[in-house]
């Protein structure tokens, strides 16, 4: 140890006079030297190391501080405070070998260069190995449309159930996003049905803007391939089969009741209320499902009404994070209104004709869309 401090300590003396030539050549041999003893230097010496290295580094040409940056990228032991001088370079060349592969950089690290540093930085950072919610969240919100697309791409990343939801939003429009997305196998059921429908959307969009004589063809043909899709996932869903045991023992123990989708709902459990409130209702579970994911809580007051639910259940639907909402004071106030307006045998009439419709359509074999929504202004 005292051999090793003897020779860093000559060096740094060495190099503090020194030529920038100098300096560079020094910068070279202390590295080689940490790496060359790299997983047997103690911590004492690897801030001694870190401090000599910080030292040359600061007062380097940019290329010699790229290559340092790319030396000791994958180093498990690199000296931190070098690997966050480098990683937070302006210079996206010095940096972007740290953010990519630095096992030394903590998700405050990361999540500090996301929120500060550029389009580049951020983009560097969605090619790590792994990514945690804290900072793939910034990424979705400050990211441009490459970050988000190599982030969504990353199957070592995590999202939050917010991310995914702004992952969802982006998609919209955005068909290359899309299919990104709804290729993870991470991504909760929910947010996939949501995908689903922004995506047929955008298609359905695009075939009708080609062909306007046949929009109500393709409306249909859509509808039926998003409801075939959504069966199948379904069906395969694990927290769907969870959920729809747990609500049918508490039918046969005549447990059931509103307070169950009340309390689902406060527990933010789409699958749960889904559920519980087709149930309850007896209603269709993919126009439920529908609904949940509608931003317009229009259908939400419908079926909540017509299953005779209080206003306290409907508006612990309407405030889950599922269909992305965010209803301000007034839009609460406003959905109150139009729910105490609205009587339960228009509701039902609303979904008659859904079902009426549903079926009327299922034997020409050509199911639709959720039907246009009965006009408050009319439910008095």
């Amino acid at each position: 140890m005292s051999e090793l401090t003897s020779l860093i300590q000559e060096l740094e003396h060495a190099i503090s006079s020194g030529t920038a030539k100098k300096r560079q050549k020094a910068l070279t041999l202390v590295t080689d030297l940490f790496i060359a003893g790299s997983g047997r230097y103690s911590g004492d010496q690897i801030a001694l190391f870190d401090d000599v290295l910080l030292t040359l580094s600061s007062s380097i040409e940019t290329k010699a501080r790229v290559k340092l940056s790319k030396r000791l990228a994958t180093v498990s032991d690199a000296p931190v405070k070098v690997v966050r001088s480098l990683a937070f370079d302006d210079v996206i060349e010095v940096a972007a070998p740290m953010l990519k592969s630095s096992p030394q950089l903590n998700d405050d690290d990361l999540v500090e260069t996301a929120s500060t540093k550029s389009q580049d930085h951020l983009h560097a950072i969605t090619q790590r190995p792994q990514l945690s919610e804290a900072v793939t969240d910034v990424l979705i919100e400050r990211g441009d449309r490459e970050v988000v697309h190599s982030v969504a791409k990353n199957s070592g990343a995590r999202f939050s159930d917010r991310g995914f939801g702004k992952l969802v939003a982006r998609a919209r429009g955005d068909d290359t996003l899309a299919r990104y997305v709804g290729a993870r196998r991470d991504i909760p059921r929910h947010h996939f049905l949501k995908l689903l429908e922004t995506a047929s959307a955008s298609v359905r969009a695009k075939l009708e803007t080609a062909n306007p004589d046949a929009a109500e063809a393709i409306r249909d043909v859509v509808a039926e391939i998003t409801t075939h899709i959504s069966q199948e996932v379904r069906s395969s869903s694990r927290d769907h089969a969870k959920a729809k045991q747990r609500v049918k023992r508490l039918c046969k123990t005549s447990q059931f009741s509103e307070a169950d989708v009340h309390a689902f709902a406060r527990a933010n459990n789409f699958e749960q209320v889904a559920v519980a409130l087709s149930m309850l209702g007896t209603f269709p579970i993919e126009l439920v499902e529908r609904a949940l994911l509608d931003e317009s809580p229009d259908m939400v007051l419908i079926l909540t009404k017509a299953a005779r639910c209080y206003w306290s259940t409907t508006k612990a639907i309407l405030q889950m994070t599922a269909a992305n909402r965010s209803l301000s004071t007034m839009d609460l106030d406003h959905a109150l209104a139009n729910f105490e307006k609205l009587q339960v045998n228009t509701a039902k009439q609303a979904l008659e004709f859904y079902s009426l419709r549903s079926k009327v359509l299922a034997e020409t074999k050509s199911p639709s869309t959720t039907p246009a929504i009965v006009q408050f202004a009319d439910a008095s």
